[in-house]
């Protein structure tokens, strides 16, 4: 790959994921303090991502695998998405808002995999070349975080209550625009099957891969990864308007150590694959959830600041350690044939029904815990994931038979 290619790419990632965290870490907040949404339609418009991810296989399987190349697909579809994007920032009420957030993530959850599907078509060897690419995304991520703390001030109190938070989708509106105009000079990705071979729904989700829950350990672990998504979607919904109802300065600049952490672990993910073994490295994944939400739980913002900041920084270990984790269990079970199949179908579960379900559960705690006009009970709502995070470990570390897992670099 010449530095020409891998430039571009690079910088085709660092927007595709500032985009994401340019919006979605805030949006809660947004949603509680602009357009005074409940717990529940906040877990509504956090949904869409769910029903993106299950949507995004049949764009892709139907479309961009057949017809398209993947990059004008991706081009298109950020096209589209700065418009759905500017359409949220001049949304007054969420009536008005939702529809646009639903169409936006069924247009953005595909375009997850048509960067992958970019990148590694240009690489002569993934498994070296993807992580040097990839990284500009989660610097993305954290770039978008910074500038709405600390360039901007977007998220500060005073910014808060004048609405300037909404200026977070103008933002991000253009710079999907400025994505989806780059994206056309992206090295040619040309459609992988022809027009007249035959992909099955079952190919699409990955339905075939269901042959695996034979396995009682797959099982076991498909399972977990279903529930541990539950927890998962409190962080999502909740972290962004926990930090700023509890006054702690910069909120969304101070989440992006949780993506510094992220990188950190990633990098030590092998040395505690091989060292530990593939059960309990998920199992120290899924503690670190509950460990992360008891310090949400007893943390504040002034003496006890610390407890919410390490709880940020946990996020590494709460990510990595189960989910990249447990890609690499799924990719050691499924062998050849079933690869790409295991992969969606562990995806559809994850991102899928269990984020869905999560937020509807995460939703419904956060409105039962509210104590005054924006004011909620923070201590009972972080418990209860918690508690459920350590629940789901419990139930993996019995009933998953340890077993010899390879990481592959």
């Amino acid at each position: 790959m010449n530095v020409k290619t891998k430039v571009q790419l690079s910088l085709m990632m660092f927007l595709e994921f500032f985009i994401w965290g340019g919006w979605f870490v805030t949006l809660g907040t947004f949603l509680g303090q602009n357009l005074k949404a409940t717990g529940a339609e906040s877990a509504m418009a956090y949904s869409t991502q769910s029903w993106g991810a299950i949507i995004a296989p049949f764009i892709i399987g139907l479309i961009a695998d057949r017809y398209f190349n993947a990059e004008r697909i991706l081009g298109v579809l950020h096209l589209l998405g700065a418009l759905m994007m500017y359409q949220m920032y001049v949304a007054v009420d969420f009536a008005g808002f939702y529809p646009y957030v639903l169409g936006y993530m069924i247009l953005y959850m595909p375009t997850l995999a048509l960067v992958n599907s970019i990148s590694f078509s240009q690489m002569k060897n993934p498994a070296k070349e993807f992580s040097f690419v990839r990284v500009f995304g989660t610097i993305g991520w954290i770039v978008a975080g910074l500038i709405i703390s600390y360039v901007f001030l977007w998220d500060s109190g005073s910014s808060r209550e004048e609405g300037l938070l909404k200026n977070t989708f103008l933002m991000v509106s253009i710079a999907s625009a400025a994505l989806g105009l780059f994206s056309f000079t992206l090295p040619k990705t040309p459609p992988k099957l022809k027009t007249n071979d035959k992909v099955s729904i079952s190919d699409i989700l990955g339905l075939d891969a269901l042959k695996l829950l034979k396995d009682r350990n797959f099982f076991i672990f498909f399972l977990s990864s279903i529930l541990i998504c539950i927890p998962l979607a409190f962080y999502y919904q909740n972290a962004n308007p926990f930090l700023s109802e509890i006054g702690m300065e910069n909120p969304t600049g101070k989440m992006t150590i949780g993506q510094g952490s992220e990188v950190l672990f990633m990098l030590l993910l092998p040395y505690f694959f091989k060292k530990f073994g593939f059960k309990n490295t998920l199992i120290a994944g899924m503690l670190a959830w509950t460990i992360r939400y008891f310090l949400f739980a007893y943390g504040n913002a002034g003496d006890l600041a610390f407890m919410l900041i390490l709880g940020i920084g946990l996020h590494g270990i709460c990510y990595d350690f189960f989910f990249v984790s447990g890609q690499i269990y799924t990719d050691s079970k499924a062998g050849d044939k079933f690869k790409s199949a295991a992969q969606g179908l562990i995806t559809l579960a994850t991102y899928g029904v269990g984020m869905l379900i999560g937020f509807w559960v995460a939703g419904e705690i956060t409105d039962s815990y509210k104590i005054g006009e924006g004011v909620h009970s923070w201590k009972d709502i972080w418990t209860f994931p918690a508690i459920f995070a350590l629940g789901a470990m419990v139930l993996f570390a019995i009933f998953f038979k340890n077993e010899e897992v390879e990481y592959k670099e």
